[in-house]
């Protein structure tokens, strides 16, 4: 049915009723259509409101324009803890104005930019200011407008990891990482003391990258949740990380190798590295390909209690004395970009990861 959205011209309204009242810290309008127009009262907003800590404008046709209104309005906002921009095409130039406001504001803890058109420009800028910053503690650069095969992000994030000691969450989702983009940033994460949770999903990470991350894993005591989804580190990606978890890694608690081309012996491995490795809990499979040993190896893990049923995607049932595993909307971040019509909208079987590494406010 047709929903009535709330415009830029509305937005003026609520601005000014927000613009006073000291109970409200949280404002959460995404989906709408509030524009450049409407940004310009969210930026006079963030400017006289002293009590927001939360501001989500997910999704609101945002332009450059609007981009670098809201930024610049952070240059003297002290208050503001969450930022979500998530999917309004402020491009290279809005982001350019972003990492130069990180380079000023000393107190936004985390911002999503995911979804934006960043180019090259405005993310290598983002790493080079972050190795400096040392307040920003998650940051979502997903799906940049990258050009080349050079993987020039990958080397300036990786350089910023081996810098910054601060970053606690880090997203690079549809950044076209290959192997030699998931090396760099394995060389930095020898050196970084921080990140707990790393998002690597939908990139081009196949055996030879999962061989790099396997190493890191041996010896890296912060790691706690790595997504690892709609890559393809099939069967012999899937068995570096089962020895490394199984015999070294004692800290990593959650894993997705969603849709990752893996097959039994791959995934039969990893349900064997929980039985030795007390840390992992939460593990997610859906998208590979099961064979009978990969469903009654997880069917046990699920049934003797070692593999909680909210802490994976995956239920088992029997037909005529088979076990099969039936997909569940459990995840580290099922319900990132939308609310569900029914159930708990932040409920941790649906957004472990950030259940599991709690990085600002409202997650």
């Amino acid at each position: 049915m047709p929903v009535e959205r709330v415009t830029g011209e509305d937005f003026w309204i609520l601005c000014r009723i927000l613009k006073n009242n000291p109970y409200i810290n949280g404002l959460d309008v995404r989906y709408n259509l509030i524009s450049d127009v409407g940004v310009s009262y969210a930026a006079k907003l963030l400017q006289k409101q002293h009590n927001l800590i939360y501001l989500n404008l997910m999704f609101n046709d945002i332009g450059p324009e609007g981009g670098e209104l809201i930024a610049k309005a952070l240059h003297k906002n002290t208050t503001l803890k969450h930022l979500r921009m998530t999917g309004n095409k402020i491009e290279n130039k809005g982001g350019m104005f972003f990492a130069a406001m990180l380079q000023i504001n000393s107190s936004l803890e985390k911002l999503d930019v995911g979804d934006c058109d960043l180019g090259m420009q405005s993310v290598i800028a983002f790493a080079t200011v972050l190795t400096q910053n040392q307040t920003i503690k998650g940051l979502n650069l997903n799906r940049p407008i990258l050009y080349g095969e050079q993987e020039e992000s990958t080397v300036h994030l990786g350089h910023m990891l081996k810098e910054n000691q601060c970053l606690v969450e880090l997203h690079m989702c549809k950044h076209d990482i290959k192997n030699c983009g998931m090396k760099q940033l394995c060389d930095a994460l020898y050196l970084n003391r921080s990140l707990r949770y790393l998002d690597v999903s939908c990139n081009k990470i196949t055996q030879d990258g999962m061989v790099c991350l396997a190493n890191v894993l041996k010896s890296n005591t912060t790691l706690e949740v790595i997504d690892l989804s709609f890559n393809r580190i099939e069967n012999a990606g899937a068995n570096y990380l089962s020895d490394a978890l199984a015999s070294h890694n004692r800290t990593l608690k959650a894993l997705s190798v969603v849709s990752n081309n893996i097959e039994g012996e791959g995934l039969v491995a990893l349900s064997q590295s929980m039985k030795t490795n007390p840390t992992l809990s939460n593990i997610y499979i859906w998208g590979n390909k099961f064979d009978e040993a990969t469903r009654v190896a997880y069917s046990d893990l699920i049934h003797m209690g070692r593999l909680k049923s909210d802490n994976t995607d995956v239920e088992p049932f029997v037909v005529d004395g088979h076990v099969y595993l039936a997909e569940v909307s459990n995840g580290l971040k099922r319900h990132y970009y939308w609310t569900p019509g029914y159930g708990e909208a932040c409920s941790p079987s649906s957004n472990a990861g950030f259940t599991l590494v709690p990085v600002g406010q409202y997650l």
